[in-house]
């Protein structure tokens, strides 16, 4: 198991290190915590001087009753547990794509039309040199402009299972490389031994989850922009939901038209791609694509951004971002700050929770006329600003 502390110094700087690796013989958490006691025990540390931890989403160590967090939690209640945000971030697609089944058999897709498409030398030759050959086109038309750094060599690489950036990129060069994909996909028909392999892809879907990931695709992902972006991630998608309907069929009619494939009437009746032995309501493909689909799937990515930030670490992060010196610490929030030390009854006492609103009222009014802290970038630049004036 492999160790990492992050700390604040005598300075005021914020460091991380690399404590160590430690064995274990098994990964049940209570092993795990014996061996981290070991090693912070070895470096004079104690599990009670931690003010956060840290981990990934196994059961074994983010569980709620028996995980390496809870055991920690219940000998040092201040020891809070954060899930990294950009990680909470990347698994919500990933735990659509599980929950509903056509984007699952979607997905399930994209990795077939890839390893299809990648299977070999000669494939991705055929791909190179037709991407290569429709460019060529396409300039001659003026369909693209031309210059430094356009139209750059793309290829189909596999999603990672957890890396929401990886799904998204996959289905951008999807879309960029598709008369290309389609030449190589021919090839294989006329020359391979497996004609399983088809893209069974819908447009529709592919132009959701496009447009779901260019709304988790910012990287502003500290301490004050975290929650900011998780706000924004929900609104974006309730106002998809209701206003982004028509310009998204608007979109996959373009696409269907410049292929020349087949657009669905939305006021047919919708006939299923495989008959299973439950019988299928009836119903037109305006609904079964707008409300089973479209609205089923915004619903599922906002339901899942709501679960993976619990109430405590959203507030923690709230209350933390109101230190952000950008501004003139124009996020300052004197009741926020006070709801944050009481995450922390070690440190602040009944006695010092009553001193401490006249001293922040203080610390705001300073530090606001006071030219030394107008120059601060980040939480981190205000503790070494602040450090020195208290030693």
């Amino acid at each position: 198991m492999g160790v990492v502390v992050r700390y604040v110094d005598k300075n005021g700087c914020v460091i991380e290190r690399f404590l160590g690796v430690v064995h274990v013989s098994d990964t049940t958490a209570t092993s795990l915590e014996k061996a981290l006691d070991y090693l912070l025990s070895t470096y004079d540390l104690s599990i009670s001087s931690l003010r956060g931890q840290g981990y990934d989403g196994a059961s074994n160590m983010r569980g709620e009753f028996n995980g390496l967090k809870s055991l920690i939690l219940k000998r040092n209640s201040s020891a809070y547990y954060v899930h990294c945000f950009a990680h909470q971030l990347q698994l919500t697609i990933v735990a659509v794509a599980k929950k509903h089944k056509i984007v699952r058999s979607f997905y399930n897709s994209i990795s077939r039309l890839c390893n299809t498409v990648g299977g070999s030398c000669k494939r991705r030759d055929i791909l190179r040199e037709k991407q290569r050959e429709n460019i060529i086109k396409e300039i001659a038309s003026d369909e693209i402009s031309t210059g430094r750094g356009l139209n750059q060599e793309m290829s189909l690489k596999r999603p990672g299972d957890t890396r929401w950036s990886s799904h998204y990129g996959t289905l951008v060069n999807l879309i960029h490389l598709y008369s290309s994909i389609v030449d190589v996909l021919e090839y294989v028909g006329e020359n391979g031994h497996d004609d399983s392999i088809r893209a069974e892809a819908d447009d529709q879907i592919l132009g959701i989850t496009h447009e779901l990931s260019q709304v988790l695709q910012k990287k502003d992902q500290d301490i004050v922009n975290a929650m900011n972006l998780v706000k924004v991630a929900k609104s974006r998608l309730q106002i998809m939901r209701e206003k982004d309907w028509d310009v998204l069929l608007a979109d996959v009619s373009k696409f269907c038209s410049k292929y020349e494939l087949d657009v669905l009437d939305m006021e047919d009746e919708f006939v299923a791609r495989k008959k299973g032995r439950r019988r299928v309501e009836k119903m037109k493909n305006l609904h079964y694509y707008r409300v089973e689909l479209f609205c089923s799937v915004i619903d599922l990515q906002a339901q899942e951004l709501n679960q993976r930030f619990d109430e405590v670490n959203t507030d923690l992060v709230l209350c933390m971002s109101c230190f952000d010196p950008r501004d003139l610490f124009s996020a300052f929030d004197l009741e926020k700050l006070l709801r944050l030390a009481r995450y922390y009854p070690s440190e602040f006492s009944e006695v010092a929770l009553s001193e401490l609103k006249s001293q922040l009222e203080n610390f705001i009014f300073d530090v606001r006329i006071d030219e030394k802290f107008s120059q601060i970038s980040g939480i981190s630049g205000l503790a070494q600003k602040m450090l020195p004036l208290h030693q």
